[in-house]
């Protein structure tokens, strides 16, 4: 299997499930209501902020390789839409399962020679950097949903 191949399983496994942490977001969030996903336990993150924050990198990441552009700023992966009925949380939702797959779709054709080129600008690093720290970046959010998810319950 090429390494970009790999690279786009593990983004899969991430959001549906198959990796070796046995978690993922998509059984995570599954029995999450729109109002619990809204709830703000402490000082952390709400689980919708968290869902949108992690989509918006990989909708970055499907920008870049259709377009080869950087489109994206870290403040604005905070901007969590309004969502006011189960209905706008379940479309977050199937919005992050369809992101999820046409980059990991994406991914796949890559030739694995592209994945050491440059993220658009070298100052960002390389292709497999930054797909590798999406993947990354969605297992630290994930640990965060659970935890929150479990406080939510207590």
């Amino acid at each position: 299997m090429s390494l970009a191949k790999q690279m786009a399983k593990q983004l899969r496994d991430v959001h549906f499930g198959g990796n070796w942490t046995t978690t993922d977001l998509k059984t995570t969030l599954s029995d999450v209501s729109w109002k619990e996903a809204l709830t703000q336990v402490y000082s952390l993150n709400s689980i919708a902020a968290l869902t949108f924050h992690v989509t918006y990198y990989v909708d970055v990441l499907i920008t870049v390789l259709e377009e080869h552009k950087l489109v994206g700023k870290d403040e604005l992966s905070w901007n969590l839409p309004a969502i006011e009925s189960q209905e706008a949380w379940e479309n977050l939702q199937k919005n992050a399962w369809l992101k999820a797959e046409k980059a990991a779709l994406m991914i796949e054709e890559l030739p694995d020679e592209r994945l050491t080129e440059d993220f658009i600008d070298p100052k960002y690093g390389t292709m497999y950097r930054n797909i590798a720290g999406i993947v990354e970046h969605m297992h630290y959010h994930l640990g965060q949903i659970t935890i929150i998810k479990k406080l939510l319950v207590q």
